[in-house]
C-alpha cells in the first residue's frame, strides 16, 4: 500500500517506564477501519485490560467516517484485540504484579492492510522520574544544537 498511517501515544514514553512489547490486531466494525486510514483516531488515554480471557482496549478514539450515511459507529466503544493465546498468558502472568499495566503505543496499518496496535507492559513513573526525563531530553536538544 502506498499510504503509510501511524498514530503515536507520546504520553506513555514520559508517563510510564515502557518494558515488553507486543503487536495485536483489532476487531473492528463498518467504517472504522476508513477513519484510521485517514488518520482519525487517537490513542492518548487508551488503556488495555483482560475481561475473563479476552484482551480489550478502553478509551480509544476513532472518529465517525464522513462519507457512512447514517450507519456509523461509536467513537469510544470497547474493541478486542486479537493476539496468540500464549501471548496472552503471558501477559496475564506480567500483569498480577502490582503497578503494571498494559498500554498502547502506537497504531498503524500493517502491509498487508490490516489496522494493528503496538502495545507495552507499563510500570508507572513518579515526578522525579518524569523531570530527569524532561532534563535529558532538554540536554539532546541542546547538544544537537551546538554540533
Amino acid at each position: 500500500m502506498a499510504m503509510s498511517v501511524e498514530i503515536k501515544n507520546k504520553k506513555a514514553a514520559f508517563s510510564y517506564f515502557l518494558t515488553d512489547s507486543y503487536t495485536a490486531g483489532i476487531q473492528l466494525r463498518g467504517t472504522e477501519i476508513k477513519s484510521i486510514r485517514g488518520g482519525k483516531a487517537s490513542i492518548m488515554e487508551a488503556y488495555c485490560k483482560f475481561e475473563g480471557d479476552e484482551f480489550f482496549i478502553f478509551n480509544m478514539h476513532i472518529d465517525a467516517y464522513g462519507n457512512a450515511g447514517y450507519v456509523t459507529h461509536e467513537p469510544r466503544r470497547i474493541r478486542k484485540l486479537l493476539m496468540k493465546r500464549t501471548e496472552l498468558n503471558k501477559l496475564q502472568r506480567k500483569l498480577r504484579d502490582v503497578g503494571v499495566t498494559v498500554v498502547p503505543t502506537r497504531l498503524f496499518i500493517s502491509s498487508s492492510g490490516y489496522a494493528k496496535l503496538d502495545i507495552a507492559i507499563a510500570k508507572g513513573k513518579k515526578l522525579v522520574d518524569k523531570r530527569h526525563t524532561i532534563k535529558d531530553r532538554d540536554q539532546a536538544r541542546e547538544l544537537d544544537r551546538r554540533g
